[in-house]
């Protein structure tokens, strides 16, 4: 998942929430200025809409995401992120050999919404791709990296997943503490010829 999807998602989310899924292009120079500060302006709306109805919700990210690997045993997430809806979501992809599975799961209620949806690697865009075969190669899971996340932005996260940037991969966490969304990039050890069999 790469830092522009993973922000993206909850974003988008929000802001069609907010702003009821209503667009209106402009084209002139002094309408530019104008939608540079609408967009800023909806998109702190869309932030404290997120947040609004984040902190009303009954089942951690982290549960979450054991829910989901339980439906495919050995599965690993992927990334998982929190979308408004009624009533709001995780949308969990988690993966198992060359199996990749989306699943909503009811941010209340831990229950799955809605059809799972079930593919294969080769389906998945060149980005994906690379981190989610990356995700055999490195010692850590997007759980450790949540917890750790959470710890060190004293907050709770509400989506995460694995990104490139720069060659250099990273655990991204999204995660909301106090009135902000701060954003956690955590670098995961890779396996190594002398790494120990217990963890």
């Amino acid at each position: 998942m790469s830092k522009k999807h993973l922000l993206a998602l909850l974003m988008w989310s929000a802001t069609l929430t907010a702003t009821d899924a209503s667009a209106d292009v402009q084209n002139s120079a002094d309408a530019n200025g104008r939608s540079v500060t609408a967009q800023s302006e909806t998109e702190e709306a869309a932030i404290r809409r997120v947040l609004s109805v984040f902190r009303t919700t009954q089942v951690p990210l982290s549960r979450v995401m054991t829910i989901a690997e339980q439906l495919h045993q050995g599965s690993k997430t992927a990334d998982i992120s929190f979308e408004l809806a009624v009533p709001p979501v995780y949308r969990v992809r988690t993966v198992r050999n060359g199996h990749v599975w989306e699943n909503a799961i009811d941010a209340n209620t831990g229950s799955i919404t809605g059809k799972e949806v079930a593919s294969s690697l080769k389906e998945l865009d060149r980005d994906d791709l690379a981190n989610i075969i990356a995700l055999k190669w490195i010692r850590r899971e997007l759980s450790d990296a949540v917890q750790v996340a959470e710890k060190a932005a004293a907050g709770s996260a509400l989506a995460g997943g694995l990104m490139r940037q720069d060659g250099r991969l990273s655990f991204v966490v999204v995660v909301a503490a106090g009135d902000h969304l701060k954003e956690v990039m955590l670098e995961p050890p890779k396996l190594g010829k002398q790494v120990s069999s217990h963890r």
